[in-house]
């Protein structure tokens, strides 16, 4: 029997990849903003640099200011995980897709109260380093919705709702 018609189900995964300029910036925004910790180095190394060069990635490629955390992963182990890929060119146009935080509630809760949620969790992302972006296109023609556009510490878009 093939692969495809065996009765054994094999579960695939997947896992983001975000590419950047500074990888470790980008582990230390993201993982409070998504509720994400640093992924740890494989069983055996000390730094994700020491497991880097072991499987030959070139020094000069790595970040040796710091440990080289560059993957972040959900502590429940539901989400998927997400590597922040260093690249040299820097960010050019607009996103083709990004994050959405919902931390309103959703719906069902009173807009006074997502307000209030929304701004909390902008506040918060600011302090760590984002910016607002202009406002949302078409809020005025929502007036039940609530979302503020942001831009992560490298410029890429994000929603919070």
């Amino acid at each position: 029997m093939s692969a495809a018609g065996s009765s054994v189900k094999r579960m695939m995964t997947w896992s983001l990849t975000i590419d950047c300029k500074d990888p470790s910036a980008m582990v230390a925004f993201w993982g409070p903003a998504l509720g994400y910790e640093p992924q740890p180095p494989p069983e055996g190394f000390a730094t994700m640099n020491e497991w880097y060069l072991s499987i030959g990635v070139p020094e000069d490629e790595l970040d040796l200011d710091g440990d080289g955390s560059d993957r972040l992963q959900d502590p429940k182990g539901e989400g998927p995980k997400i590597w922040f890929q260093s690249v040299p060119e820097g960010k050019s146009v607009k996103n083709r897709f990004h994050f959405d935080l919902y931390p309103s509630g959703g719906r069902d809760v009173p807009l006074a109260v997502r307000k209030e949620r929304v701004d909390a969790k902008v506040a918060e992302l600011l302090a760590a380093g984002a910016t607002l972006r202009d406002p949302y296109p078409g809020a005025d023609e929502l007036p039940d919705r609530y979302t503020q556009g942001m831009f992560d510490p490298e410029g890429n878009e994000f929603c919070v709702a």
